[in-house]
């Protein structure tokens, strides 16, 4: 049974390993236009401009890139003990941490696929040094005056093994909707969309084709508008980003986006999904077939598959 909708109120954070992590620190900040709060370790933790929490995305050294932690807050401190008590009847295991500046501890667990969750409650609002400070006070931080200027963390889109194993523990485990889904013929579901908030998805599953687990499509972050994503592919070619596609508009959820790589190598969407929310509490879960899914990704556009071909490996 699919617990009530709330106990998940948004996605917190990602965290992105990186084998440079000063040039990824560099892609994020001049490029996307994000602010370094904090350096601990081998870690930066960096916010977008409309975040209220202390951090939207950690970038860690690492050999490889890739995934580490998806971080999502609860809606209180009960919403965060009936989700760690779902996962462990639902078979699964995690430990308290308290390892991140901002947060208080965190139950973290992994989905079927070994993609790595933490779930948290306790949150620092952020206070924004005077260089910073707004000048409307309904809004966390100013807007930035460099690069594309991203709102928010948006959505992660998660390689699997097992599409249907790992939609299911976000639907019945964490309390996730799902909102479309795509069925091959052999009747295997190949992706599937899913929402915790009004939002048409937050968390996206689609097909590994290797067979490998625990690997990232990729990490997505919402802008103002759609013209926006125009402005980022001239940025993107005036400052040497590797332009992957787009701009385009998807089929499915209907985002306007673009995809490009940070030099660490994992792959990065621009999307302008700000205009499409699921109000229907009883939301049917759109099915597209095999067929209709070969029409194309976006406006004719072939499906793009978990590698490219411009040089090592995007995607761990």
């Amino acid at each position: 049974m699919t617990p009530p909708l709330g106990d998940i109120a948004h996605i917190g954070h990602a965290q992105l390993f990186t084998p440079d992590l000063d040039a990824s620190v560099a892609f994020f900040t001049d490029y996307l236009g994000l602010t370094v709060h904090h350096q601990q370790g081998d870690s930066v933790y960096l916010r977008t401009y409309d975040d209220y929490e202390h951090h939207s995305l950690v970038l860690t050294a690492r050999d490889r890139p890739g995934l580490g932690r998806l971080a999502l807050r609860t809606s209180s401190e009960e919403a965060l003990l009936r989700r760690v008590k779902a996962v462990e009847e639902a078979g699964g295991t995690g430990e308290w941490v308290e390892d991140e500046p901002g947060l208080g501890r965190l139950y973290v667990t992994t989905d079927p696929d070994g993609h790595e969750h933490a779930l948290y409650w306790e949150s620092e609002h952020y206070d924004a040094p005077e260089e910073l400070r707004p000048a409307l006070k309904n809004q966390p931080q100013a807007k930035p005056n460099r690069g594309v200027g991203v709102r928010r963390l948006d959505h992660v889109n998660f390689l699997a093994a097992d599409v249907l194993a790992n939609a299911e523990f976000q639907q019945h485990v964490l309390g996730a909707r799902p909102t479309e889904q795509i069925r091959l013929d052999s009747g295997r579901i190949a992706a599937r969309w899913l929402t915790y908030t009004n939002k048409s998805y937050d968390v996206v599953y689609t097909s590994d084709w290797t067979g490998s687990s625990g690997r990232l499509h990729h990490l997505a972050f919402a802008t103002d508008t759609r013209e926006e994503i125009l402005r980022a592919a001239d940025l993107a070619i005036d400052t040497g980003v590797f332009i992957e596609t787009g701009p385009h508009k998807h089929a499915i959820q209907q985002t306007f986006f673009l995809y490009v790589y940070e030099p660490g190598g994992n792959r990065i969407e621009l999307c302008n999904p700000l205009t499409r929310l699921v109000l229907a509490p009883d939301w049917p879960l759109i099915t597209w077939t095999e067929e209709e899914r070969k029409k194309g990704q976006a406006w004719g556009l072939k499906t793009i598959e978990s590698f490219h071909t411009h040089g090592t490996p995007p995607v761990a």
